[in-house]
């Protein structure tokens, strides 16, 4: 495939990568306001995010062996949009006629949620082929930031549609939101239809099982990363799902203050991810990752801290900054490490690893938080204080076991800290140089 044609592909991706965030806004991102308007209590929140998590994380499993059966990444993301779309389209018209309940609601949005996740590791691989080895820290920035800015509208669209509606009849306001996510999706399928995909052959020498990489896990350095971004990600969705409650339920925040304090974070990730992405060219994605994971454990004591909304809006920007950060690099990490060949059956296993603990975590904090004691008046805020420090553990244990996996410049992560917030430069990242990648 010539580099003409990678590019004009790559040039579509975008479009159907816009619609598929806008999709996710309008959608995904209200499960828990949805669910909870159904009357859901925060232990059936759990069960949605941890058995999104769960399902999505074991279907993964068959990724790798799915996508060789098509012969084509792109037939299996085709394939498992349409499971999406009918899925969104049954949630749509049981709302509409006003069937729907939180037990429906929660089996349907795991086949949906699943069905996306599923064709995840697919997709990557594909769109890592259109790029170059040396800008993929910078492109996945510069694409994550151009697109969850859309999403990030489609957030804000969503919640002024529900603060506009909440005065008159909710359930007409989450039949709009679901009816325009499946139009969203609906558009990024037809998009999708028009790329070209690189063509990828398979050996036995690439084939590995599951049991052969968990067997790996003492040895491997990509499976000791694997193990630290689920140790991390189990010790952050103890309490994650459940500051929407929080918000909803003990604050009685109204749904345009509860959007814009989410919004928060999700806006700061797509603005700071591409600066992250030029740092991580150029320093490697682990020292970004042993930086950001080592400041996690200060969200959920700065929402123990105080509780207003303005404050809380700053908290998430700061989260969302470090996210930005972890996110790109972990998956770049997974891009420097794995082989193309491999790189599908990598982020599959890594999916599914990851996706476990994800589940495990929302689970077992829906099932603790019961049975806690009040701190300052609330349970949430005694479970927001545990998986502070269980991320405080993952963060200064486990990065030491790990490896970069390809030449970087050294540097101390206070520098690196300096130069993200502009307040020092790394050589070879100035301001005119980001500049003029930005042109």
């Amino acid at each position: 495939m010539d580099t003409a044609a990678k590019k004009k592909s790559l040039d579509i991706s975008l479009y159907k990568g816009a619609f598929g965030v806008l999709m996710t806004g309008l959608t995904q991102e209200f499960f828990t306001p949805f669910i909870l308007f159904l009357g859901a209590t925060a232990r059936h929140v759990g069960i949605l995010n941890g058995t999104m998590n769960l399902f999505s994380s074991l279907i993964q499993l068959f990724s790798a062996e799915i996508v060789e059966r098509f012969k084509s990444r792109k037939k299996m993301v085709s394939v498992f949009i349409i499971v999406q779309l009918a899925a969104l389209s049954v949630i749509v018209a049981l709302t509409i006629a006003g069937r729907m309940h939180y037990w429906i609601f929660i089996f349907l949005a795991v086949v949906f949620v699943a069905a996306g996740t599923f064709f995840q590791p697919a997709w990557a691989s594909f769109l890592c082929d259109l790029v170059g080895e040396s800008k993929r820290g910078e492109y996945f920035g510069w694409r994550s930031r151009t697109l969850g800015l859309l999403g990030v509208a489609g957030m804000i669209t969503g919640g002024l549609i529900l603060h506009g509606m909440e005065q008159k009849n909710l359930l007409y306001g989450f039949c709009l939101l679901l009816g325009l996510g499946l139009l969203a999706r609906s558009m990024s399928f037809l998009f999708l239809q028009r790329m070209r995909e690189p063509p990828l052959t398979y050996s036995k020498e690439d084939v590995f099982s599951f049991l052969q990489f968990f067997l790996r896990l003492k040895k491997s350095n990509f499976a000791k990363f694997v193990l630290f971004v689920s140790a991390m990600n189990f010790s952050v969705n103890l309490a994650a799902p459940y500051f929407a409650v929080f918000m909803l339920q003990d604050l009685s925040f109204n749904y345009f203050l509860y959007a814009m304090v989410t919004i928060a974070a999700p806006l700061a990730l797509y603005l700071t991810v591409r600066r992250w992405g030029q740092h991580a060219d150029k320093v490697g994605s682990l020292k970004v990752l042993q930086l950001t994971s080592k400041c996690f454990p200060l969200i959920p004591l700065l929402w123990i801290a105080d509780q207003t909304p303005w404050y809380l809006l700053m908290v998430e920007t700061f989260s969302g900054f470090l996210w930005a950060g972890f996110n790109l690099c972990a998956a770049n990490f997974i891009y420097d490490a794995a082989s193309p060949q491999k790189r599908t059956r990598c982020i599959a296993y890594f999916n599914v690893v990851n996706g476990f603990a994800l589940a495990c975590g929302a689970l077992l904090g829906g099932f603790i938080v019961r049975y806690l004691p009040p701190l300052f008046g609330y349970k949430l805020l005694m479970l927001f204080f545990i998986s502070a420090m269980l991320r405080l553990v993952v963060s200064w244990t486990m990065p030491r076991m790990l490896k970069e996996v390809r030449h970087v410049e050294h540097i101390k992560s206070l520098d690196l800290f300096f130069s993200m917030i502009r307040l020092r430069s790394i050589p070879g990242i100035d301001r005119s140089s980001l500049r003029n990648a930005q042109t």
